[in-house]
């Protein structure tokens, strides 16, 4: 894929941009995509016990639904994501990680946007008390594994960085 232009800025966000892309396709035609430039994010699997993890209900103003969810959070600048991940685990759930270990990395919605997700599995917890920034509306709960897999095939779970994160580390 050839780029032409790369860098047209089409909208300014608090929290991404989107970006004007226009390109040579492989049958030669020229095209213009609109991308959102995200910053990275990086998603945990707290891992409470052997028997259960740390979920959160989180109220997703996009979608107007307060969704089942792993917590997580956009890099800040500059922040390496296990730095991220780190805080975000505290933020959300108000639990501190003694062992924080990556597992892998994904492209969360790659037809619109460069974001990578970066996975955290968290482990050896300790409450330290919630630390949400102004206006989130978080709500941590143990839940235990064979509950997980039941919210998962119900359709309760619908977050797709929760599925997704479920899925890889449950075939590990």
């Amino acid at each position: 894929m050839q780029f032409i232009d790369d860098s047209t800025l089409a909208f300014e966000g608090v929290r991404f941009d989107v970006r004007r892309r226009e390109y040579v396709n492989e049958n030669g035609k020229t095209v213009r995509y609109d991308v959102v430039d995200h910053p990275g994010a990086v998603v945990i699997l707290p891992i409470f016990d052997e028997y259960s993890i740390v979920m959160i209900r989180n109220q997703r103003i996009a979608v107007g639904e307060i969704l089942w969810e792993l917590p997580a959070g956009t890099l800040e600048p500059e922040e390496a994501p296990g730095i991220t991940a780190y805080r975000e685990l505290i933020e959300e759930t108000g639990y501190e990680a003694a062992e924080m270990e990556s597992l892998t990395t994904f492209y969360s919605s790659p037809g619109i946007s460069n974001e990578i997700m970066h996975v955290y599995v968290a482990k050896e917890l300790n409450f330290v008390g919630q630390q949400l920034d102004g206006g989130e509306v978080i709500v941590p709960e143990i839940i235990p594994w064979t509950k997980v897999i039941e919210m998962i095939k119900s359709g309760e779970v619908k977050d797709g960085k929760t599925l997704t994160t479920l899925l890889f580390y449950i075939s590990m």
